[in-house]
């Protein structure tokens, strides 16, 4: 299976430093990758040194916690898309969905939505700490806010992703929505399987490792 074009090479770590990023860019048009996936401090870094290469910037919104009001969610995007990202991954309000306030959870989806301008939006679900009931609701609200992509987690919570949370997201969005699986995918193997159970895209650290292997 050709992985490479599956894969967001992943540097979320705080202490990641320019040397840092410059190395994920390097490494990401090297092996063709979709997009590199970053905070977005660096994006304008990023979006310059990998310009003309095919290989894109995900700007990760409100990340790790999803807590953040909305109003700085569309800031962050909006400078994002200033700064030349290609997609969002956003973190869902994960306390306002198991309060059962989906109409906060759609909204805040929407804005960010909107504020993308036509940029895909990945929404992270953190699954790790949902029940089945509430990765289904998860999933209806991304779907109902007009997301691109529904996420397993950030990496950074419990758990990162499975393939039964890849299976039950794929189940509730059909086509109406792609699958991102991320968190914990080490190997050729276990990325090929999450491919198999239903994601689309990848989101990964050992990116290289897991081509080369």
């Amino acid at each position: 299976m050709e992985l490479n074009s599956y894969i967001d090479h992943t540097i979320l770590k705080q202490n990641a430093t320019e040397a840092d990023l410059a190395k994920l860019c390097d490494e990401a048009m090297k092996y063709h990758f979709a997009t590199v996936s970053i905070n977005t401090c660096w994006t304008a870094f990023a979006a310059q040194r990998l310009a003309g290469s095919g290989v894109g910037v995900t700007s990760c919104i409100g990340f790790p916690l999803g807590a953040a009001n909305t109003a700085g969610k569309v800031a962050e995007v909006k400078q994002a898309v200033a700064d030349g990202t290609a997609e969002i991954d956003m973190v869902i309000n994960v306390g306002k969905l198991i309060d059962g306030d989906d109409e906060y959870v759609i909204n805040d989806i929407k804005a960010v939505v909107e504020a993308a301008d036509g940029h895909p939006v990945k929404v992270i679900l953190e699954c790790c700490l949902l029940n089945d009931e509430q990765k289904v609701r998860a999933c209806e609200d991304c779907v109902a806010a007009g997301a691109a992509f529904v996420k397993t987690s950030t990496g950074f919570s419990t758990g990162g992703a499975t393939l039964a949370d890849v299976a039950l997201m794929r189940k509730t969005v059909g086509d109406k929505c792609k699958v991102k699986a991320a968190g914990g995918i080490h190997n050729r193997a276990e990325a090929e399987a999450m491919i198999e159970a239903g994601a689309d895209r990848l989101g990964v650290s050992a990116s290289v490792a897991i081509v080369e292997g």
